[in-house]
């Protein structure tokens, strides 16, 4: 059940980031550009996005993999339906956590560093 709920997630807020730039929301070339900061901040160990990096990672070489051609020259149809399916939960992903991490960095930047005596 959670694995459906994080699809779910994940295709709908690819469907809410492709409407966003017309509702006020960051837009997509906002988003990808905000991409190479979060993996910065991640790897830092300043943002808690290490997991979902990793599974965005993970849906790459997925996608990407040369061993990943053999079901699509034998299955045809399916294997191209998986590749489909992790491309778009791939992008749903990405424009989620970088949709959060824009959040997360406004609030940061609201703050005011230094110690509390």
């Amino acid at each position: 059940m959670g694995r459906t709920l994080k699809r779910a997630a994940a295709f709908s807020a690819l469907g809410r980031a492709i409407t966003a730039g017309a509702r006020g929301g960051p837009s997509i070339g906002k988003r990808l550009a905000a991409l190479p900061r979060m993996i910065k901040a991640t790897m830092k160990g300043e943002y808690d996005g290490g997991l979902r990096l990793a599974l965005m990672s993970a849906a790459m070489v997925y996608v990407a993999s040369p061993i990943d051609a053999v079901p699509e020259a034998l299955l045809l149809v399916i294997g191209l339906a998986d590749d489909a399916l992790v491309i778009t939960w791939l992008a749903g992903a990405v424009l989620a956590e970088t949709e959060r991490f824009l959040t997360w960095e406004a609030r940061r930047e609201s703050v005011i560093p230094g110690t509390v005596l």
